[in-house]
């Protein structure tokens, strides 16, 4: 069964999600330019995200918590156990967000410019970078827009969480929003940091 499911992924689902992506970016690109950027950047990869789920049949089950209220804004922190996360919360946190990246996440062809064009905000490990991130993201981060970071900085290698870096409850702290927990629990056993499949 396993075997069958590694044809699947290489010859029916790659190719399908290969192109999904290219055009998941250019529609975030060309609508961010004529339109809202944070409407662009949202729907067109929380879509591209949820039929990553499906055509890779990985079953999601999401538990909401009804204090999360629609206008306020948030920092939404989550552990990173795999390469899944992204796509979990992109495509069933249900709410509209800025990703704060790496800096190099920038140079991902197509992805990295649609992410830029979009308004989601890089940071790199200068202090220069990160108030700029900071000043970008306070003016961004309101109305309800959010925010989603990683506070671990980097997927997990063993399955186990990882300390927190300060910056995000430093961040939150500055802008005065609130924190809001995210546990993403299976992924790494989904697809871990060293799998191949």
């Amino acid at each position: 069964m396993k075997a069958l499911y590694i044809l699947y992924q290489i010859f029916i689902a790659l190719p399908i999600l290969l192109v999904l992506t290219i055009l998941t970016a250019l529609v975030t690109i060309v609508g961010s330019w004529i339109g809202d950027p944070h409407v662009w950047g949202y729907y067109p990869g929380k879509i591209w995200s949820q039929l990553f789920c499906y055509v890779l049949l990985i079953p999601v089950k999401v538990v909401g918590h009804p204090e999360v209220l629609d206008k306020t804004s948030y920092v939404f922190v989550a552990n990173h156990q795999g390469s899944f996360d992204i796509f979990l919360i992109y495509g069933f946190l249900g709410r509209n967000f800025k990703w704060m990246m790496k800096e190099y996440l920038r140079k991902i062809p197509f992805v990295g410019y649609a992410c830029d064009k979009s308004g989601h905000i890089y940071v790199g490990n200068s202090l220069a970078s990160i108030q700029k991130a900071v000043k970008l993201a306070q003016k961004t981060l309101r109305g309800g827009m959010s925010m989603v970071i990683f506070p671990e900085g980097t997927r997990t290698y063993d399955g186990k969480m990882s300390s927190f870096k300060k910056g995000a409850f430093t961040l939150a702290n500055e802008i005065g929003l609130p924190i809001v927990p995210i546990t993403i629990n299976g992924s790494f056993d989904t697809f871990s940091r060293t799998a191949k499949f």
